[in-house]
């Protein structure tokens, strides 16, 4: 398991999807609440409004 929010910027494949903040390998319990995040086409983004994190789809 990953800590939760270790990092600000994070790249993701379509095998994450559906994107999550925190991604199902990090540990929950000194996080957030999961949230679901859309995100579309390569290079597009998007950010946890709990803790800012960016996520980029990198395939």
């Amino acid at each position: 398991m990953v800590p939760a929010n270790a990092e600000h910027r994070y790249k993701v494949t379509r095998s994450d999807l559906p994107l999550s903040c925190p991604m199902p390998g990090m540990y929950l319990w000194n996080s957030h609440p999961r949230v679901y995040l859309p995100i579309e086409d390569e290079g597009g983004t998007a950010v946890c409004p709990y803790c800012a994190a960016q996520y980029v789809l990198a395939d």
